[in-house]
């Protein structure tokens, strides 16, 4: 299992629900209203032991995790206890204490203003080496501070993709890519090429007495080879349209072999409320008008439904009295 995978889409979450515990609970008010998690596996004979095997699976891949967790401290304790006894006192400073800085996420999300910083005390011989210690202080920061101008100078990829040359340019959305293949050959019609989509494989190709091969190579990652298409404009221009399998990821690369972009540039495209399916669309509508409700201390949809069919109600029954009756 690839752990980072989907690193970037839970740091999203997590810093828009601020918290370990709303964290959580999106995670399994997605298991509980889109899947039969609660349910159990088959053959579970009521309600309440679906629920227990529900709780089982949490609590073995949590301890699954833990463990890995805890095997991992101790293999990097025992690794600097390892350093500490081959290196000689008499020649090499020793570090008497290190630990590394935790970025914790409290009740408030994402925490790094109690992640300490502290300046190892360095011996050599028992005695401290006050000047070395400021030497490699200064030598660390000058370099945090040019890897950070580094970073800082590079540009995130044009269009999220690159270009291969002698092949194409292409760009990508989270939910496809694009390929422009110039042709040189002078005016091509369709006929006159190549093109076989597959899963995880593209072939482009002219078809001349000797085939011309422009692509033949398996593809980065896995498309829906049904809703891809491909098109020709003014004779000399390719246009492929690949739609990915994966709409929750970004590709390094077209094919294989392809030079790799770093896709933690990647800008990411703004979402608009028109780009989303009739049923999402309606459930983040009404999320946002239960917040604007909230904030002006007004009923939220579900109390404004709530409230209408209480006033039906009185309207039914005109002979009760509700004056005395107190609602939640």
């Amino acid at each position: 299992m690839d752990d980072e995978r989907f690193d970037g889409l839970y740091l999203n979450v997590a810093q828009t629900t601020r918290g370990i515990e709303p964290l959580l609970d999106t995670v399994f008010s997605f298991l509980r209203r889109k899947t039969d998690f609660f349910a159990g596996p088959p053959g579970c004979a009521s309600p309440e032991e679906g629920i227990q095997a529900s709780l089982d699976t949490v609590n073995k891949v949590l301890q699954k995790h833990a463990d890995i967790y805890l095997a991992s401290k101790k293999k990097k304790e025992d690794s600097m206890k390892k350093k500490k006894k081959d290196k000689s006192p008499a020649k090499n400073p020793v570090v008497e204490s290190h630990e590394d800085d935790v970025i914790e996420m409290g009740a408030e999300g994402f925490d790094i203003s109690s992640a300490k910083t502290s300046t190892p005390v360095v011996k050599e011989n028992g005695a401290p080496l006050e000047e070395k210690v400021e030497n490699e202080s200064a030598r660390v920061s000058e370099s945090k501070d040019t890897n950070k101008a580094d970073e800082d100078d590079s540009k995130p990829p044009i269009g999220n993709g690159g270009t291969v040359e002698g092949k194409y340019v292409w760009t990508q959305t989270l939910s496809e890519v694009n390929l422009v293949v110039t042709l040189l050959d002078g005016y091509t019609r369709a006929k006159d090429l190549i093109v076989d989509i597959r899963k995880q494989h593209l072939k482009i190709a002219l078809k001349n007495k000797l085939p011309q091969v422009i692509v033949d190579d398996a593809l980065t990652k896995a498309v829906i080879v049904e809703d891809c298409l491909w098109t020709i404009e003014d004779g000399n221009k390719l246009n492929i349209n690949l739609q990915k399998y994966n709409r929750m990821e970004w590709w390094d690369s077209v094919c294989a072999s392809d030079p790799k972009i770093d896709v933690k540039k990647v800008q990411p495209e703004n979402s608009q409320l028109s780009d989303l399916d009739g049923e999402t669309r309606q459930t983040v509508e009404k999320m946002m008008y239960d917040q604007r409700q909230k904030a002006l201390g007004k009923p939220t949809s579900d109390e404004q439904k709530k409230l209408e069919i209480l006033e039906k109600f009185k309207q039914q029954h005109p002979e009760m009295d509700f004056s005395n009756c107190k609602f939640n």
